[in-house]
């Protein structure tokens, strides 16, 4: 039976708002209810001790770790029930640190305690469970911890309005105006298809990122060459051509100008070239790591050397960039060209993917054919790859946001890394399909000949590049123990640094900022381990050690005149740094 349309002598009753203590009360109703099942769960272990076993999964094992669940749940209950009676509760320091229940409501409430210590609890059974299935390879394990944090994390208490106190506070002080607020940047991000990070009208290449003075001074189809205006009377004679990875903008290397490695590294007396690689599109359909290596790395550094009339030039390259540039050190030494490269920098790059960390879960023939599927015009749009590496940290870069800004409807906080971080760019299906199968998947770069370009085979033990690799200690991305795996390819002189923080982070670390800090070891060992083992810590950025390095492979001096200045030389300005690729979509 429907209800009777409201008339003129039936008015609208007034919605009426629950209050705290209201949604409180049955909050703890729901709660008992838990209780009553958990009781009659463990009335059934101890009155059924014989079930049917399924190997790995339902064994006498699996029946010990339900038994442990119970009785954890029933000390979970006895705390709050009889307080007296109980064990005093004590947090890990991971469960310390835990940004999602940080707020003094969840501790201080008792329901919402028992909310986030019961949470806590599952979420500890369930991983522990993943550990110990039996009948497993280490990499099924890896995928199946991996998918279950990503379920606990998006089960979380704090995802969700009716167990949240800060939402339901937020709810009752605003009448509510924080979940249409909230809707409202769900919308938005649901008609742009990718989550939203920081405030999108804050920052702006040209405006007050990639600000460093500089002119595009040759364009391809696959990237402009910018070079930055010197600063300094005198620079160094060798020049510094930078390779930023074409999964993101150049301008990571050059944000607010206090944060800028460009604008740095220009002031450190450095002629400076970076490369801006063009976004894909259709036109790009058949471009395959080859292009990347010979039109790309070699094609700028050989444009470099003849505008200025040097034998070499410093090169660095970040994260794929990086691993590229392993590559093209190889070619060239095949070729007889290693001079080509004074010198090379890594950051965070890796070449043996034994241990590439958590990106090796989305390597699977499966996921291979979805992003197929996902482009049938040759290219990848860059915001499945924008999604796929907030899935790996799925706690900071999706459920916070859920919370913060569509569940209290806060506005976003402008934040220069992680516009970069939404500025997204499109892969070419056809490379990066290769690049996952054939460097992730099956590991063919530290196999000798197994890989070639454009016919030059690749032996990275042939390279004898003087060369400084930098990694990030807590890199979620190219982790730190995969990056050191570098200096077991090459066979020049190495120095390796070991930075705080991760991926981004730990390289975009200006000295100014007095952030974090670097281990060194003269004495590389046998592993990661042993270089830590007997390292220095240093506080603070490691860039002024990078430049000593630089300056260290040649300090000749020459005046900052002529070709040095962008557009003076063979090579005119095309336009302004940054550029016309960074804007491209």
């Amino acid at each position: 039976m429907s209800e009777p349309e409201p008339t003129e002598t039936s008015p609208i009753p007034a919605l009426t708002i629950p209050s705290l203590e209201d949604m409180q009360h049955w909050t703890w109703v729901m709660g008992r209810a838990q209780q009553m099942v958990l009781e009659a769960g463990l009335q059934t272990m101890q009155d059924t001790p014989a079930l049917p076993i399924i190997p790995g999964f339902t064994d006498h094992r699996t029946m010990e770790r339900a038994r442990d669940f119970w009785t954890d749940s029933m000390k979970l209950w006895q705390h709050f029930l009889a307080p007296a009676l109980a064990d005093p509760t004590e947090e890990t320091p991971e469960q310390a640190r835990d940004k999602r229940f940080k707020a003094p409501q969840w501790r201080e409430n008792p329901v919402f305690d028992w909310i986030r210590q019961s949470y806590l609890l599952v979420s500890d059974h369930l991983l522990r469970g993943v550990d110990a299935i039996e009948g497993v390879d280490p990499h099924q394990r890896e995928q199946l911890r991996f998918a279950t944090r990503g379920f606990v994390d998006a089960m979380s208490p704090s995802n969700f309005p009716a167990t949240n106190p800060l939402v339901l506070e937020k709810t009752l002080e605003t009448g509510g105006e924080n979940l249409l607020h909230g809707l409202q940047h769900m919308m938005a991000d649901i008609g742009k298809g990718q989550l939203t990070h920081t405030d999108p009208d804050a920052f702006a290449v040209g405006r007050n990122l990639a600000m460093t003075p500089g002119k595009v001074v040759k364009r391809t189809p696959l990237y402009e060459l910018i070079q930055y205006t010197p600063t300094t009377p005198d620079v160094l004679a060798v020049p510094l051509v930078i390779f930023p990875p074409w999964i993101n903008r150049f301008y990571i290397l050059d944000l607010t100008p206090e944060k800028s490695f460009i604008k740095w590294a220009v002031d450190q007396g450095l002629t400076v070239f970076v490369v801006s690689w063009k976004s894909a599109d259709a036109t790009m359909k058949d471009v395959v790591w080859d292009d990347y290596v010979e039109q790309g790395q070699i094609d700028a550094i050989d444009t470099v050397r003849a505008l200025l009339g040097v034998e070499s030039v410093h090169a660095i390259g970040y994260c794929v960039a990086g691993t590229t540039l392993a590559a093209t050190l190889a070619v060239l030494t095949a070729r007889g060209q290693a001079d080509k490269v004074k010198s090379a920098t890594f950051f965070t790059a890796q070449v043996d993917f034994a241990q590439a960390g958590e990106l090796l879960h989305f390597v699977e023939d499966d996921q291979m054919k979805l992003i197929e599927q996902l482009s049938p015009d040759g290219f990848l749009d860059g915001r499945y790859m924008a999604a796929t590496f907030n899935l790996l940290r799925g706690r900071d870069l999706i459920w916070n946001y859920v919370t913060n800004n569509y569940l209290l409807g806060q506005d976003y906080a402008p934040f220069d890394l992680l516009h970069w971080n939404g500025d997204t760019t499109n892969l070419p299906t056809k490379w990066h399909l290769s690049y996952l199968r054939d460097l992730y998947r099956d590991n063919l770069l530290v196999k000798p000949g197994a890989l070639s370009i454009s016919g030059t085979p690749i032996d990275l033990t042939i390279v004898k590049t003087p060369s400084y690799i930098q990694a990030g200690r807590e890199d979620h991305i190219a982790p730190a123990e995969s990056v050191w795996q570098l200096t077991r390819q090459l066979r020049g002189t190495m120095r390796f640094v070991l930075a705080g923080s991760g991926h981004i982070a730990g390289v975009v670390n200006p000295p100014a900022a007095g952030k974090y800090q670097y281990w060194t070891n003269p004495m590389l060992g046998e592993s990661l381990a042993d270089f830590v083992g007997g390292a220095t810590e240093t506080k603070g950025s490691w860039w002024p050690d990078w430049i000593v390095w630089i300056r260290a492979q040649d300090a000749a001096l020459v005046a900052a005149k002529g070709p040095r200045i962008p557009g003076k030389g063979a090579l005119k300005s095309l336009c302004d740094a940054p550029g016309d690729y960074v804007a491209s979509k």
